[in-house]
C-alpha cells in the first residue's frame, strides 16, 4: 500500500512517500522537496559475520546523469564512478546516522541514496540523510532514529533555512545542522566571519525544523513501518561473576600490572593472573 506525508519547509514542500519503488527492499522511501526527488533504500544481512565487533555500515549515494537531464550520447554510456560531491554527501549521510545503531547490532547493513531528479535549485545530499533515516525506521533493521538534516544560510541579515544553490552564493554562512528528538547529531559549516551569536541562532533554527521533519518521518512509519528484528543476545558480563572476580582479585591486578619489573616479566605475570582466574572460575561459570 502507497502511503505518503507532506510538510511545508520554507516555501516548498517535502514529501516522503513509501509503497511505491523498491518494495523488496528492507525499507524503502521516495523524497521529494521542490522538484529533486530522491529514491532511498535501506537493507540488512539476516546475520552477523562472524568475528567482528562493528557495525559493516555502507552508505552509496548514486548520482545520475538523467537526473539533470542528461543522457550520455559519446561511446561511454554508463555512468562513472561516484564524483567527490558525491563521495562527501554519502560521508555526510554516514555521520549522523552510524552512532543511532545498537552497538550489539553487527550485521551488514546497506543504504542507497538514488538521485532520481536533480531540479538545480535544491541540494539533493540534505534529502539523502532525511531519506536514510527514514528508510531504516520503516524497515526491521533496529535503529534509534528518526534523525533529520537542515541547511541554513545566512544573507541580508537573516537565517535561510535551505537555501537554493543562488542563495548560497551570496550568503555568508553554510550550515548543516543534522538532529535527533532529543539531541544534535552532527553540525557541518563554513561561514565567512559570522559571529557566534549568529550560528547559535541558525543551529537552534536547523533543530526546530528537524523536529517537524522527524515528526513527518513517525507519522509514515505509524503508517507503514515494520516491527524491529530482536537484537542478539547482550555480551555485557554477568554481574555475579564481576563482584566474584574483584574480591578474589582485591588489587592482585594492579599490583601486577603497576611495577618496577621488566615488560615482559610483567606481561608474563599478568597472563598468569588471567590463567589462575580462568582455573578458578571456570567449573562454575
Amino acid at each position: 500500500m502507497i502511503h505518503n506525508v507532506t510538510i511545508n519547509i520554507a516555501g516548498r514542500d517535502l514529501t516522503l512517500e513509501t509503497g511505491k519503488l523498491a518494495n523488496q527492499a528492507g525499507g524503502s522511501v521516495t523524497v521529494r522537496y521542490g522538484d529533486s526527488v530522491l529514491l532511498v533504500t535501506a537493507c540488512a544481512s539476516p546475520t552477523a559475520r562472524e568475528g567482528i565487533d562493528f557495525l559493516p555500515l555502507t552508505i552509496d549515494y548514486e548520482e545520475r546523469l538523467y537526473a539533470a537531464g542528461k543522457i550520455p550520447g559519446s561511446f561511454f554510456k554508463r555512468e562513472g564512478r561516484a564524483t567527490e560531491l558525491g563521495t562527501l554527501a554519502a560521508r555526510l549521510t554516514d555521520r549522523p546516522l552510524r552512532p543511532l545503531f545498537p552497538k550489539e547490532f553487527h550485521n551488514e547493513v546497506q543504504v542507497v541514496v538514488t538521485v532520481l531528479s536533480a531540479d538545480q535549485e535544491n541540494d539533493p545530499d540534505i534529502l539523502g540523510i532525511i531519506g536514510a533515516s527514514t528508510a531504516l525506521c520503516l524497515s526491521d533493521i533496529p535503529f534509534d532514529g528518526p534523525c533529520s538534516a537542515t541547511r541554513l544560510g545566512y544573507s541580508d541579515g537573516q537565517i535561510v533555512v535551505n537555501p537554493t544553490f543562488k542563495e548560497l552564493e551570496t550568503s555568508a554562512l553554510d550550515l548543516v545542522v543534522a538532529g535527533t528528538e532529543g539531541a544534535i547529531a552532527m553540525i557541518e559549516a563554513g561561514a565567512n566571519e559570522v559571529s557566534e551569536d549568529i550560528i547559535i541562532q541558525a543551529v537552534k533554527r536547523g533543530q526546530e525544523i528537524n523536529q517537524q521533519i522527524i515528526d513527518l518521518q513517525k507519522e509514515l512509519v505509524r503508517l507503514s513501518g515494520q516491527a524491529k528484528r530482536p537484537l542478539p543476545a547482550s555480551n555485557e558480563p554477568n554481574p555475579a561473576l564481576l563482584q566474584k572476580m574483584s574480591s578474589s582479585l582485591n588489587g592482585k591486578l594492579s599490583s601486577t600490572i603497576f611495577t618496577n619489573k621488566e615488560k615482559g616479566e610483567r606481561d608474563s605475570a599478568i597472563d598468569k593472573l588471567g590463567s589462575d582466574i580462568k582455573l578458578e572460575f571456570e567449573e562454575d561459570y
